[in-house]
């Protein structure tokens, strides 16, 4: 079976300051079958976030390429990449990135309502969403009358609002406390279940666990064997 997602030879680097580059990923290969929940591993500072934004078309590599669904993704110009991650990508971050004047309703719906649904024809997907999710009578409520692992279930609803065919979770943890960061795993856990696609960036081993696979990362390298 052909890879939901195959990645080729991926580089990046970026200016400093004194007018050399930092090379943040060397070369980096890897498949990902649908279905699978993969775990991108190493320490702070090892390209892992710098990968998982190329992967989700966020930024793009100095050289090689993303294939998505048999496509390679950054033959698409800026328009077509931008519809791609808006209908094939969700994207669960450390920190929720939640919009603070509007309602969890408007937040989950927002990857909708750029794809064109106005929030009337939105509704219905985002009250299931948050159904599921156990925050149906927090959809009136902004994001300051939420707590933190409420504000990171709404992200989560969002990511799931087009229903994507990847999910990538940048420690998505990251940034709440052990209890309410099971309680996120255990969302991801169910999603896995229901046959989801996840690609999930942590430093944390006991996070790792849950995937059924994991890729070591160390200075924008792959380490084989690990």
């Amino acid at each position: 079976m052909e890879p939901l997602l195959e990645v080729e030879n991926l580089k990046k680097s970026y200016p400093t300051g004194g007018g050399d580059r930092l090379e943040v990923l060397r070369g980096v290969s890897f498949a990902v079958h649908r279905g699978e929940v993969v775990a991108i591993v190493g320490e702070s500072g090892t390209g892992k976030s710098t990968l998982l934004h190329l992967l989700g078309a966020l930024d793009r590599p100095d050289s090689g390429t993303v294939h998505f669904d048999g496509h390679d993704i950054f033959l698409k110009d800026d328009d077509a990449l931008a519809a791609f991650r808006n209908r094939s990508v969700g994207f669960i971050f450390q920190f929720h990135h939640l919009l603070p004047e509007f309602t969890a309703l408007e937040n989950v719906a927002m990857p909708g309502l750029i794809q064109g649904l106005d929030l009337e024809a939105a509704r219905p997907r985002v009250l299931e969403l948050l159904r599921q999710l156990g925050l149906e009578a927090r959809a009136d409520h902004r994001p300051s009358e939420l707590s933190g692992g409420e504000q990171q279930r709404v992200a989560v609803a969002r990511a799931l609002m087009n229903r994507p065919g990847l999910i990538l979770a940048d420690e998505p943890t990251g940034n709440l406390d052990s209890g309410t960061g099971a309680e996120i795993m255990q969302i991801l856990d169910a999603l896995h279940d229901e046959g989801s696609t996840i690609l999930l960036v942590t430093h944390e081993a006991y996070i790792a666990e849950h995937a059924s696979r994991q890729i070591h990362l160390l200075d924008g390298r792959i380490q084989p064997g690990r």
